[in-house]
């Protein structure tokens, strides 16, 4: 059972423990939010926990992306090769994937602003939240991990790092597209090539198209683990201090600062 159970009394809750993971809203830079946007629209999103909103829109960049071969046109512009990037740009998609891409941005950029007021707002009421939850095939609960080693997880392989601070839900998205991305770029296969020592092999097997998906699903994924981490860590501190605070604390305890008492 929930410690403390989100009855609705509260207009604003800065955080909520279930079994799916621990959602919590704490204060964003909004240009840092709509970068990672720009990198991969969704992300941005699901750094938020704005997770429905999020998936769909990684689903969109990535089906629309290779659809209108936006990663193979950027390829070939890093080349030099313009001519050539233009030809191999299929307008019937990339008509539809412009105004999608900019309104990722514009929304994640919005929605940050909304919940850093939201947020502040929050914190003034200050209501208590759940810090345990336990259901048939999962439990969870607010507890202080290393945002090094959810990193690290996340570098070993996208996912892991998710798993680590159990954002299960996220964990399982990144996971799934990770092993896409690394079925469809021959990543592995090119890197044990390279391994070989057969130089020109390994870059022959590789898919550009899909390989360029990569770096931004790694840093999405070391960001989300470590940023997440930390801020869980502050939520269980916190969230310790008012039980220390409401439990053994005196009423009649103060703290001295200077002549004045707080």
């Amino acid at each position: 059972m929930d410690n403390y159970s989100n009855d609705n009394t509260a207009r604003r809750y800065t955080a909520h423990v279930s079994i799916l993971g621990t959602t919590q809203i704490h204060l964003r830079n909004p240009y840092i939010i709509a970068w990672w946007s720009v990198s991969f629209p969704g992300f941005g999103h699901l750094l938020l926990s704005k997770y429905i909103r999020g998936y769909l829109l990684l689903t969109w960049e990535v089906v629309i992306n290779l659809k209108a071969h936006v990663n193979l046109a950027m390829i070939y512009s890093f080349q030099g090769n313009v001519p050539m990037a233009k030809e191999v740009l299929d307008t019937r998609w990339l008509l539809i994937y412009i105004p999608v891409y900019i309104f990722a941005i514009w929304d994640s950029y919005r929605t940050t602003v909304d919940l850093n007021n939201v947020y502040i707002l929050s914190e003034r009421e200050d209501h208590k939240i759940n810090t345990f939850s336990i259901g048939a095939l999962e439990m969870n609960y607010l507890d202080k991990r290393n945002p090094l080693l959810a990193a690290l997880w996340s570098l070993f392989m996208p996912g892991l790092g998710q798993l680590y601070i159990h954002r299960i839900v996220t964990a399982l998205v990144v996971i799934v597209w990770s092993v896409v991305f690394f079925y469809y770029s021959h990543m592995l296969e090119g890197v044990s090539l390279l391994f070989m020592g057969e130089i020109e092999r390994a870059t022959e097997v590789l898919n550009p198209e899909w390989l360029l998906m990569f770096p931004s699903l790694y840093g999405f994924a070391i960001v989300d683990a470590y940023m997440n981490t930390v801020e869980n860590n502050k939520l269980y501190e916190k969230e310790q201090r008012r039980f220390l605070k409401e439990h053994y604390q005196k009423r009649t305890f103060h703290i001295l600062k200077g002549k004045k008492r707080i």
